[in-house]
């Protein structure tokens, strides 16, 4: 009985070292042809970069109208003229013609882009101190403002007079102007509920183009009469011509009609 026991021992030792070694102990058996081919790899992907990230386009949910919508004020509804410069204040320019206007003794309406009011609420205090109107032009000069979703345009309009006031916590701020006198029924809503006449104009002798200094004053004795809105810019590029022609239409519309901010 005992060599049997020792010959069973053997077999079971055996039978276990075959089945428990690690892979890497064993001897491989040999590998058949379809094993033993190379499995086929793909080329690793090149790193290409990644796209830029963009800003999803601004939502545009209306058409401008055909023809300029009720509500606009475009006159001063009494003889003066009212000079209103867009798109400033600007650190070159609006000193100037704050210097000119100051110098002729008449007072004008500043339309300011509220970014700009932002870096520059040295010169929003230097309006206000000097006697000249505030008014409204949007955060950013945005052609299609009035386009946009009410509540875009409303947060648009209380984000510039907020601008506005940080410089000048009592300011008044009783006009808003649609940047490229693109108006829709809706901005004009907007700027009433927040307390704010919409500022059109009926001379635009287009300085934004910038012609010479004489066509500008050209064009504004040819278009104005009691009570014009003149559009100027002390903002938004190079507006040499527009203050060399300033001295120039002041003294004409001061003797012709008087020059005061419409109200």
């Amino acid at each position: 009985m005992r060599p049997r026991a020792v010959l069973a021992s053997g077999l079971a030792l055996l039978l276990l070292s075959s089945g428990c070694g690690d892979a890497t102990d064993r001897p491989s058996a040999s590998p058949s042809p379809i094993a033993s081919a190379p499995l086929p790899t793909e080329p690793a992907p090149s790193a290409s970069p990644q796209p830029p990230r963009t800003t999803p386009p601004r939502r545009l949910v209306r058409p401008l109208p055909t023809k300029l919508p009720a509500g606009l004020r475009r006159t001063t509804g009494v003889r003066t003229v009212a000079l209103t410069f867009d798109d400033g204040p600007d650190p070159v320019w609006t000193p100037k013609v704050l210097d000119r206007l100051r110098a002729a003794r008449v007072t004008a309406t500043f339309c300011v882009v509220g970014t700009q009011a932002r870096r520059h609420p040295d010169l929003v205090r230097r309006i206000v101190r000097e006697g000249h109107q505030l008014c409204n032009h949007s955060w950013r000069h945005d052609l299609d403002l009035a386009r946009r979703p009410v509540a875009e345009i409303r947060r648009d309009l209380v984000r510039t007079n907020a601008a506005i006031r940080a410089a000048v916590p009592d300011a008044k701020v009783p006009f808003y102007r649609q940047p490229g006198g693109r108006w829709t029924p809706e901005v004009v809503t907007v700027a009433k509920q927040l307390g704010m006449r919409s500022l059109h104009w009926d001379v635009d002798p287009q300085d934004w183009g910038k012609p010479t200094a004489a066509t500008i004053i050209k064009r504004v004795r040819a278009a104005a009469r009691p009570g014009s809105v003149v559009l100027l810019h002390d903002g938004g590029g190079n507006r040499a011509a527009t203050l060399a022609a300033s001295p120039h239409l002041i003294t004409d519309l001061k003797r012709r009609y008087g020059i005061a901010p419409p109200r």
